[in-house]
């Protein structure tokens, strides 16, 4: 579910649709689909015989698929998707997670509709509940994060934040957002390149490089930086994204390429002495997801400047 969430975003934010995109889909909506329970909550696994292997619950794969589904009932490529989308989206967002990071995602998808359809009621009463979740945890202290260490796709936190101020016209809310992205950018950069948490996580005392660092990080600081931009204009934030390109492109604590350009697939982990080299889903799409963000941006072309 996670992978297949992350995919739906990736073909519903592309705007050079083919065929063959249009079929995965299709193929993905009803994956998001079929994975729902009557209660709104999802499973997670299916076998390659076609049979889910878990229980409906309400863990990541639940937010990522409300994320997902809210981007596709927003700006799928015809009617029928959106409709169909916008109406599994309101049977999971009915739900509410005891998970911090599930409601993160879960309010992405809910602050996508809303750009679109700003009197969604259940998009709004989620959107509100994750955004007051999220705020009630962070603080003003040395360590403002809303949890005791970073964990992954740490930034999605603050993107959160940021479109939910923007949507719900709460600007106290878009503040602490941009507030903790610009303290999440400066953890996690050394000069002049990023340096993420690797996949054990960090806290307040954990400084210097860390390993096994993760393409889903980099990925998610690119879509809260763009968001960042849209939300300000503060050309600031098209840095952050212009970073995270670099990053796969090379400029990071080990210049290692983190994809490769014959098949565009992402590698698992940028390693102390290069990369993991396994391609697998969730760092394929990280790639895509954040070249997605600098070629929209221009971002690409700065990249070339500094090269």
């Amino acid at each position: 579910m996670d992978d297949v969430s992350r995919g739906l975003i990736v073909i519903v934010r592309e705007p050079d649709t083919t065929a063959e995109l249009d079929a995965l889909g299709e193929t993905s909506l009803r994956f998001l689909e079929g994975a729902l329970a009557h209660d709104g909550s999802s499973r997670n696994r299916m076998d390659a015989a076609g049979a889910w292997t878990d229980p409906p619950a309400l863990g990541d794969w639940w937010g990522r698929s409300v994320w997902a589904l809210g981007t596709a009932a927003a700006g799928a490529g015809g009617p029928l998707p959106r409709k169909r989308a916008l109406r599994a989206f309101h049977l999971a967002a009915s739900r509410r997670s005891p998970h911090l990071r599930s409601m993160t995602f879960a309010a992405l998808g809910a602050g996508e509709v809303l750009l679109r359809l700003p009197d969604d009621e259940v998009a709004h009463l989620l959107l509100r509940d994750a955004a007051d979740r999220i705020m009630a945890a962070s603080s003003d202290a040395p360590w403002p994060w809303p949890e005791p260490r970073l964990t992954y796709a740490n930034a999605a936190i603050p993107e959160a934040l940021i479109l939910a101020g923007t949507v719900l016209g709460a600007p106290e809310v878009t503040l602490r957002g941009l507030a903790l992205l610009d303290f999440l950018l400066e953890l996690q950069s050394q000069p002049g390149h990023l340096s993420v948490s690797g996949s054990a996580g960090g806290g307040p005392g954990d400084r210097g490089p860390q390993f096994d660092q993760q393409p889903i990080e980099v990925a998610a600081l690119a879509d809260a930086c763009a968001r960042a931009y849209a939300a300000t204009g503060d050309a600031y934030w098209l840095d952050g994204v212009r970073l995270a390109w670099e990053w796969f492109e090379g400029r990071n604590d080990s210049d290692t390429v983190m994809f490769d350009a014959l098949t565009g697939a992402g590698y698992d982990g940028l390693e102390r002495e290069g990369r993991n080299a396994n391609r697998g889903a969730e760092s394929t799409l990280a790639v895509l997801s954040t070249h997605q963000q600098a070629r929209r941006l221009g971002v690409l072309d700065l990249v070339r400047v500094a090269g």
